[in-house]
């Protein structure tokens, strides 16, 4: 029975990573027409086609997102998004979840992969976390998409939370632009993400919900550069106490 179960595991997981392929082809168009348009417009076009063939690929593996909104998104307003990071299908649910024009901040590596790192390097500021002069620049150019009204995201973990803690340390990224900029930033919670697709391996893939909480905007106003570690600590407490609050599932397990 294990190996039924195995089998047919193998099966779900390598029709969702060929459709994913097929989705990916279907954007070389769109990239292409985006590199024309420019960094803003053509930016625009692909993250919001990237957001329809996420939703696409979603349904299609059965994967059912669900919005737990405890504080609604402002019309018009520019933020600076932040989640907590344990899955690979944290950069679907960020498609998914973010419903406004936004710019992720990502590693630079990942625009390396054929193809898919096409598609990244249009929809993302990338940093080299190696180099201080690459980290300066890619904060430079997430301050110049601030300014075109335009949202970022940025997962303040850094890298994958492989611990049974709700979140581990922050960095300062984040906080520091939210300062500088006087941008409010509006955390969220991924809670499903880590049962549908566990760190270790994308063949952990498996069908269900994929719940997305938004959270109370913070406002950055009345903060200094000295108090950076004030207003990321009390988010981090938010969101630490909320994902205890909503059970997420890697939490003491």
């Amino acid at each position: 029975m294990k190996i039924f179960i195995r089998l047919v595991q193998y099966i779900y997981c390598g029709y969702a990573i060929l459709l994913f392929c097929c989705f990916l082809l279907l954007m070389l168009p769109i990239v292409l027409v985006g590199f024309l348009l420019g960094k803003i417009s053509g930016g625009n076009l692909i993250m919001h086609s990237a957001r329809l063939y996420a939703s696409i690929w979603l349904f299609l593996v059965g994967i059912r997102h669900k919005k737990l909104i405890e504080q609604p998104l402002r019309k018009g307003a520019a933020y600076i998004f932040i989640s907590n990071h344990n899955s690979y299908m944290d950069v679907l649910q960020i498609m998914k979840s973010i419903p406004v024009s936004f710019r992720a901040l990502g590693k630079s590596e990942a625009g390396n992969i054929p193809v898919f790192g096409w598609v990244y390097n249009a929809v993302v500021v990338t940093v080299l976390r190696s180099s201080a002069e690459a980290r300066s620049k890619s904060v430079q150019r997430l301050r110049e998409v601030l300014k075109q009204g335009i949202s970022i995201y940025i997962a303040p973990e850094g890298t994958f939370n492989m611990t049974t803690e709700p979140l581990i340390p922050f960095f300062d990224g984040a906080f520091r632009l939210a300062i500088e900029t006087q941008t409010p930033i509006k955390p969220m919670l991924f809670l499903d993400a880590f049962d549908r697709m566990h760190w270790r391996t994308a063949f952990t893939l498996n069908p269900g919900k994929l719940r997305t909480v938004y959270l109370e905007e913070v406002s950055p106003e009345g903060y200094t550069i000295e108090e950076i570690p004030v207003l990321k600590e009390k988010i981090f407490r938010l969101m630490e106490e909320k994902l205890v609050s909503y059970s997420a599932s890697w939490i003491g397990g």
